[in-house]
């Protein structure tokens, strides 16, 4: 059996572009990527001074459960060196689970759909291009979500 995952993407240190390519080669060893948006450039949500954030949404078709590929995940952000030390700080790679087709989960390490998705274009926008009729569990249609939030400081990566 297998699962559909869609799986938010992000760097703002070294080459984020290259990160993001490379990450999405990653998830290909857990499964087939579906889609992949294209590449967005986005201001950062966290402290001041940091780098401009790349971002993607991707979709993986994956035997694993839900808990299974965070931890894959995780482990895939370990080896770019990801430190967890500053929240919405800088980093080399982020991994988010954002959704995973008929699941809903309210663990410690696990929450599904992803908390905070409804309020982030760098994450609607990229997703809107791959999956716009999606319907996720309190945020609604991906493409209205997208619509109603808006595309500000959101641009295509060059």
């Amino acid at each position: 059996m297998s699962a559909r995952a869609h799986i938010g993407l992000g760097a703002n240190l070294g080459d984020p572009a290259a990160r993001l390519r490379w990450a999405v080669a990653a998830l290909a060893a857990l499964g087939d990527i579906e889609a992949r948006s294209r590449l967005y450039r986005s201001a950062p949500m966290g402290p001041a001074g940091q780098p401009d954030f790349c971002n993607a949404v991707a979709i993986l078709r994956t035997p694993l459960t839900p808990a299974a590929l965070m931890e894959a995940l995780l482990a895939i952000e370990r080896k770019t060196g990801r430190i967890r030390s500053v929240k919405w700080g800088p980093r080399t790679l982020d991994l988010d689970l954002l959704h995973v087709d008929g699941v809903t989960l309210d663990t410690p390490g696990l929450r599904l759909p992803h908390p905070g998705i409804a309020a982030r274009s760098f994450v609607l926008w990229p997703w809107a291009e791959i999956a716009p009729d999606l319907v996720v569990p309190g945020v609604g249609r991906i493409a209205d979500a997208a619509a109603a939030l808006g595309a500000e400081g959101l641009a295509p990566w060059e």
